[in-house]
């Protein structure tokens, strides 16, 4: 259907202006009810619209900031692959106190998420030591040799308890920061995992020891490269992963 989907929210909700940062998706600010709004139309699957619109709900519900989702007129979270969510402001983190501001909201999350169901559809990094693909990753389509490197890195994580990790907290882009709260944005890559992966943060915010940040730099390195396999930041990303 397209961007008229966006009819079900009322009558008078309009496309303002496209936003920088879709890749997946093709996102615009929004107005619905008279308010700014951000909306979001992909081809992910009912399934899992209803998993992330489901855990975004969740996590506004504990006091988390994050994207919370504008019911249409009759209820919906999402509807023909659109989802339309408050619009959220701020600035991306600067200092190393931003930073560890972010350490701590995703700590929170993990905290809030432990025992959550999986994504439909992904694997998580420690399911790959024996599974071949999931959503985005497909191991056959890169070198042995860079598999087995992946797969290394992965089974140093085996045993974790795991939770939803957001998947890129990284990109100072999908983390907007004000005097009072942190936001976390962008919630593509979120699914079940060790959360580990979530905490590589610049000049390890979270407060990693040696041994715990080396683990998950590792396997955060062979994460991206599995997911981002085809492109040159993949092959720079397996670069960094350590031969078995």
């Amino acid at each position: 259907m397209g961007w008229e989907a966006l009819a079900q929210w009322g009558e008078d909700a309009a496309r303002i202006e496209r936003l920088v940062g879709g890749v997946a998706n093709d996102v615009w600010s929004v107005r619905v009810k008279g308010r700014r709004a951000v909306g979001r139309l992909g081809t992910r699957s009912d399934a899992d619209l209803a998993w992330e619109t489901g855990l975004l709900v969740h996590l506004d519900r504990a006091g988390l900031t994050v994207p919370v989702p504008i019911p249409t007129r009759d209820g919906r979270l999402f509807a023909d692959g659109l989802v339309v969510m408050t619009y959220l402001d701020g600035g991306p983190p600067e200092t190393r106190a931003d930073w560890r501001r972010v350490a701590g909201t995703l700590r929170e999350l993990h905290r809030l998420t432990r025992g959550w169901p999986q994504r439909p559809g992904w694997r998580s990094s420690t399911d790959l030591l024996h599974a071949e693909s999931g959503t985005r990753i497909d191991l056959g389509a890169m070198p042995p040799e860079g598999v087995a490197r992946c797969r290394a890195a992965w089974a140093r994580l085996s045993g974790r308890q795991t939770c939803v990790v957001h998947g890129n907290p990284g990109n100072p882009g999908n983390i907007l920061i004000t005097a009072d709260r942190v936001a976390l944005i962008d919630w593509d890559e979120s699914h079940v995992d060790v959360p580990d992966l979530d905490l590589v943060l610049p000049g390890n915010a979270a407060g990693l020891d040696d041994a715990a940040l080396d683990i998950a730099s590792q396997a955060s390195a062979a994460w991206e490269a599995a997911v981002c396999w085809g492109d040159d930041y993949a092959v720079r990303r397996l670069a960094e992963v350590r031969a078995v």
